[in-house]
């Protein structure tokens, strides 16, 4: 089967978009598939045998306010640049509708494109994907989870009329979503409360819907016997800059937690560290034992979580939760929240608090600070289940199973 993976941006460190995309198309070649990922900046890191194909954006979010404003008119030479541009100086996250023009552009006059089987978007849901469509491709839809709890969340936690008015603004882009998924026939998602949740935010059919939850790499993300697990290291990560993830619940309880506990705290991401979470540490006094990495590399990644004493994840929601899988597979203890699919990924390898509750957050991880036989019990169960449970080769196998039946589906459209 020749599989063409779309992805408007794909993130490589610390971000599932780009892992999803990373493994997933190894898995898939590794069943003997071709597979193309065709992706807008930042690109994702992939393996040798898989073909990227950079489809490039003006990439304003890299950019400073000033120079994205005053951008070289050349630039602007082309109607997805212009739409990305006025969308974005106008408070608009437009790059996906962008990007969904620009894929649609490249799939209709690239004749080699002419020969996937299959087009496989990953939660772009943008107007193009529905033209490609309309181009006789049969195409599967990845929606990871409804980012209608993001924009909630996000407008609950701004402060002011004018940040709830412009996070209402720029999460305008789900209107558009909504309206793709409606007119799809196969969607993607990766746990089952996701599934649900989806049905409902996108007013559309369950069975529509296929969970197939993600896989780890348990080869790579593993214990080792050559790096020491410390005494006194809190380790979370958080891809994008998003109440989502909980940080600032975090925060407070690590301030809690020094009244008993000498605790650091890494925090691994892009965007985490901001003008209001540096305010909040300050206000904290907590600055000293707070530590923020933008970048790291897998292999540094894996050293964080094979390091850290426990991984907490003080998620509002997760679709799945790829970072706590993938700390359960380095046998790193978990605290997390029963919010969204953390329950589905963790079982009882973890300890679940209820999401936005900093006491406890204190309370759990105060208690496995002062039990280590605990935290050496919840290290091997949580690696044994993501071995058991979680693997890229099923996942691949049954996205193939999606495949199919989006194909046969399309057949069946085209005979009638």
């Amino acid at each position: 089967m020749r599989i063409c993976l779309l992805s408007y941006r794909s993130y490589r460190y610390s971000g599932g978009q780009g892992i999803y995309l990373r493994y997933l198309s190894r898995s898939l070649r590794d069943l003997g598939h071709e597979v193309d990922v065709i992706s807008g900046p930042p690109y994702p890191e992939l393996d040798d045998e898989v073909k990227l194909i950079r489809l490039p954006s003006l990439d304003l979010y890299s950019m400073s306010s000033i120079k994205r404003l005053f951008i070289n008119p050349s630039k602007l030479n082309t109607l997805p640049s212009l739409v990305e541009w006025l969308g974005t100086i106008s408070g608009y996250f437009s790059e996906p509708l962008a990007f969904g023009m620009r894929a649609y552009n490249l799939l209709r006059h690239n004749e080699k494109s002419a020969k996937y089987d299959i087009v496989h978007d990953n939660q772009t849901l943008a107007y193009g994907v529905l033209k490609i469509q309309e181009l006789g491709f049969p195409v599967v839809e990845t929606i990871h989870h409804p980012i209608t709890v993001d924009r909630e969340l996000a407008i609950k936690s701004a402060t002011s009329l004018k940040d709830k008015l412009g996070l209402r603004r720029w999460y305008s882009f789900i209107n558009m979503q909504v309206k793709v998924a409606r007119q799809l026939s196969h969607i993607i998602t990766v746990s089952q409360i996701a599934s649900s949740h989806i049905a409902i935010a996108f007013g559309i059919s369950e069975h529509k819907l296929r969970v197939v939850y993600n896989g780890i790499d348990t080869e790579i993300f593993s214990p080792s016997p050559k790096v020491n697990r410390l005494e006194n290291r809190l380790l979370t990560i958080r891809s994008g800059n998003t109440p989502v993830k909980g940080l600032t619940y975090l925060l407070e309880a690590l301030a809690l937690l020094h009244q008993k506990h000498n605790l650091e705290l890494i925090v691994v991401g892009k965007g985490a560290d901001t003008d209001m979470i540096r305010k909040l540490i300050g206000n904290l006094r907590i600055r000293d034992y707070v530590k923020f990495i933008a970048e790291i590399d897998t292999s540094e990644l894996v050293n964080q979580y094979r390091s850290a004493s426990i991984v907490v994840a003080p998620s509002t929601y997760e679709g799945f939760g790829l970072p706590v899988a993938e700390a359960m597979a380095c046998g790193a203890p978990v605290v997390t929240t029963t919010a969204g699919a953390l329950p589905e990924v963790v079982g009882d390898a973890g300890i679940l608090v209820p999401p936005a509750d900093v006491k406890a957050l204190v309370e759990a991880i105060s208690a496995l600070m002062d039990n280590p036989a605990k935290r050496r019990q919840l290290s091997e169960i949580g690696r044994r289940r993501i071995v058991q449970t979680f693997n890229w080769r099923n996942t691949a196998k049954r996205t193939v199973d999606v495949y199919k039946e989006a194909i046969e589906h399309r057949r069946y459209l085209k005979s009638q």
